[in-house]
């Protein structure tokens, strides 16, 4: 027992790589059962209506299905997660300064707009395809966090959260951009009514509440009304993690222990069912002239060159008109850029509102996978060779310390001795 927790001995699910193999293999499984004999009957899994259930007022009312339900309630908590840490990083963490909290915005600003002007610049010329605009902006946090893990220890923790700033705000505006956009049935008392629950539990953490239950909750309503308020839910994650407080009156951090509680479900479970749900893309019906289609043209070059240009560029200027460095060298924050061009499901996502599924979609579902893919091995590429020796260990990974500290809250006080 010893021997493990020094690390001498470690189980494979202890291993930095092991959620990235675990998505990986997810994914694999998706695509096979899409896509082989059991293709219709997975599909149909996933997309009947479940008891005639559904949700949403008038037009906008949604079926429930398993898809929905994966998607819409299930990945909240993965947004809640990450939430937390970015919150945890915000407050005590390195991105406290905001002028270092500037960095990932830049370079996310930068990884929407380069990616849109490129899709504008293949497939703009016909304005049916003009509505597509905003596919290539988004990135995949489960897929981009998750295709990261299998270099492990060896990426900086900085390069790390910075991606996971990065793509928590590429996600936020991508989900800007779908409300303004492509939203067609806002449902504006629901919209208050999170606004209102929100307001609650960030009052609830100024006057001092440190129980997480009132605040699971409230966010449960917040969920609700998010999803039925036509903005999608998963937001709900993120604005419920802003209000967890970060310390207690006995030094204790009730934001650090739900955030460890939940680590392991959301990289060995949530992260796998979203991507058995949504990877595997079926391939069915769509020939070559869908392959070379502009729109599909548009979506990969979006997302394997925009991508990197944008932000790689954006964060430079940032970091010249700040004065300070970037989480890592510029042949890692390349490699990192070129990860956050995997767009998968709110790439996937977007295309469906732009064009629904008809003769279009084939072309979509081309570009995203193939400039995801691609995408994810040209990162994966650049930052191996980028990163040879092992990364010096950060405060988030403290060894046989770690359980204690974390389920204690006050992992923090660690670096302090």
């Amino acid at each position: 027992m010893m021997a493990t927790q020094s690390g001498a001995i470690k189980h494979w699910w202890q291993r930095d790589t092991a959620p990235g193999y675990v998505l990986i293999a997810a994914t694999i499984a998706s695509f096979l059962l899409l896509n082989g004999p059991t293709g219709e009957a997975f599909y149909h899994l996933l997309e009947d209506q479940i008891a005639g259930l559904s949700v949403g007022v008038g037009e906008g009312a949604h079926a429930v299905n398993l898809h929905l339900i994966i998607n819409d309630a299930l990945m909240v908590i993965f947004f809640l997660y990450v939430g937390l840490e970015l919150k945890r990083e915000t407050v005590e963490g390195p991105f406290k300064n905001p002028r270092e909290a500037a960095l990932p915005m830049a370079g996310a600003v930068g990884g929407m707009a380069a990616p849109a002007l490129i899709y504008l610049a293949i497939a703009g010329h016909n304005p049916d395809y003009v509505r597509g605009w905003a596919i290539p902006a988004a990135t995949d946090i489960a897929f981009a966090l998750g295709v990261m893990s299998l270099l492990g220890s060896r990426v900086p923790s900085g390069l790390r959260l910075f991606l996971l700033a990065l793509a928590i705000i590429d996600d936020l505006g991508a989900i800007l951009i779908i409300a303004l956009f492509y939203s067609k049935h806002l449902v504006g008392w629901a919209i208050g009514g999170a606004l209102a629950t929100f307001l609650v539990m960030l009052m609830m953490n100024r006057a001092g509440v440190k129980t997480l239950l009132y605040y699971w909750a409230l966010g449960l309503v917040l969920w609700g009304f998010m999803l039925i308020s036509g903005v999608h839910a998963t937001i709900a994650g993120v604005l419920t993690a802003l209000t967890i407080p970060m310390r207690g009156a006995d030094g204790s951090s009730p934001l650090t222990s739900a955030e460890h509680t939940l680590k392991p479900w959301v990289q060995f479970a949530i992260m796998p069912i979203f991507a058995l749900a949504n990877a595997g893309v079926s391939l069915n019906g769509a020939g070559f002239e869908a392959l070379l289609h502009p729109v599909a043209l548009g979506i990969a070059a979006g997302l394997v060159l925009g991508k990197p240009i944008g932000i790689v560029l954006c964060s430079w200027l940032a970091c010249i008109a700040l004065k300070q460095r970037a989480p890592g060298t510029w042949p890692q924050m390349l490699g990192m850029a070129m990860i956050a061009g995997i767009g998968f499901t709110m790439s996937l996502f977007i295309g469906t509102l732009a064009f629904g599924g008809g003769d279009i979609a084939a072309s979509v579902r081309f570009g995203v996978l193939g400039g995801s893919l691609l995408s994810a091995i040209l990162g994966l590429t650049v930052l191996w060779l980028a990163c040879r020796a092992p990364a010096p260990r950060a405060h988030a990974d403290y060894g046989p310390e770690e359980d204690v500290a974390e389920a204690r809250g006050v992992i923090e006080d660690i670096d302090k001795r």
